[in-house]
């Protein structure tokens, strides 16, 4: 099993440091490459560049949650979740297919739900007591 995982390229696991402009504030974003690659092949599909999709993240985020908590690591989950749903069949591999012409409602239905034992005790839902 693991031969499958160690024979990754160990550039594909090398951290890059970019630096991006948000709203003309310079933050720098570390990465390994294949997180950059995912992050290029969805700006790509949008005829974005990786800094201007990663300015519409944050933005969308910042927007429906109020806050950026470790931006970084949210990148690399929208990377893993692009290749998740892309393995779920919910949304196309051909990347010519814009993401930004997707139903977004639709794709999220079809997404399947963790389950609860994947995750971390703090994360389940609290069961209350009837008294």
């Amino acid at each position: 099993m693991c031969k499958i995982f160690i024979s990754a390229d160990p550039a594909s696991y090398e951290s890059r440091t970019r630096s991006v402009r948000l709203h003309g504030v310079v933050t720098s974003l570390r990465l390994e490459n294949l997180h950059w690659a995912v992050l290029e092949e969805i700006a790509g599909r949008d005829g974005m560049t990786v800094a201007q999709l990663i300015e519409k993240l944050y933005d969308e985020l910042v927007a429906d949650r109020g806050a950026v908590g470790n931006f970084s690591s949210f990148l690399r989950v929208c990377a893993l979740r692009y290749e998740n749903l892309i393995a779920q069949g919910l949304i196309p591999r051909d990347a010519a297919i814009p993401i930004r012409s997707l139903d977004a409602d639709r794709v999220l239905h079809g997404l399947q739900r963790v389950p609860q034992a994947a995750l971390p005790r703090e994360s389940r839902p609290h069961k209350r007591a009837l008294n």
